[in-house]
């Protein structure tokens, strides 16, 4: 059966647009895009957690919206920074960061380290306009290269190399780093349960209607 409302994807990055479809096309519900709405009150990123971020992210669009939305919340973690940049991935080099100052930063703050382990962390949340929400989550670990390596993906993907295949992530194909990447494996744990989230959005969005 098909959900009787559009699913809301909460992010304006074309690269997780792109994810988030290639996993989500194959069921019956119809898959919308924030500029499918217009301008909207931009949601404000200050949780402590990933979860915490995806959460309202997911939550304040659907309610915005009136629609179920999904979100994620998800960078990098690197063991040599404690952690860093951690949620502050996207904003890491600044007041106007963008893939290439993060990846410049992280790589300043790397220098010389030894210990180069790190773990991309992806958080996934589906939330109706009011209610609970559904958290998947999934983790890659790899290493920090000593240089940028690669022209495709986004974000980290060129710092980060993935011991197993040899490459970093913006040397492998969407494919490829969907098989093995955090938001893939959180995508691949949504895609399994797919056909329950769907009687889950129908049942919520019911008592919402009928409440």
């Amino acid at each position: 059966m098909e959900l009787d409302r559009p699913i809301v994807l909460a992010t304006r990055n074309e690269g997780k647009i792109r994810e988030f479809r290639r996993v989500l096309d194959e069921f019956p519900v119809e898959i919308k895009e924030l500029q499918d709405f217009g301008p909207i009150p931009p949601v404000i990123e200050d949780g402590e957690t990933f979860e915490d971020n995806a959460v309202k992210k997911a939550r304040q669009t659907a309610r915005v919206i009136g629609l179920p939305a999904i979100a994620d919340d998800s960078g990098l973690e690197v063991f040599a920074l404690n952690g860093k940049p951690g949620v502050r991935s996207a904003r890491f080099s600044g007041r106007g960061a963008n893939d290439k100052t993060n990846n410049l930063k992280l790589l300043e703050a790397m220098r010389g380290a030894s210990d180069r382990r790190a773990r991309f962390v992806c958080v996934l949340v589906i939330a109706v306009p009011t209610g609970p929400a559904l958290v998947y989550q999934g983790t890659c670990e790899g290493e920090i290269s000593d240089k940028m390596i690669g022209r495709n993906g986004f974000g980290y993907d060129p710092l980060f190399y993935y011991t197993p295949l040899r490459k970093t992530f913006a040397e492998l194909t969407g494919d490829e780093k969907n098989a093995i990447s955090h938001r893939g494996k959180a995508l691949s744990e949504l895609h399994d349960e797919f056909s329950k989230v769907l009687v889950w959005l129908r049942n919520r969005l019911g008592e919402e209607r009928f409440g």
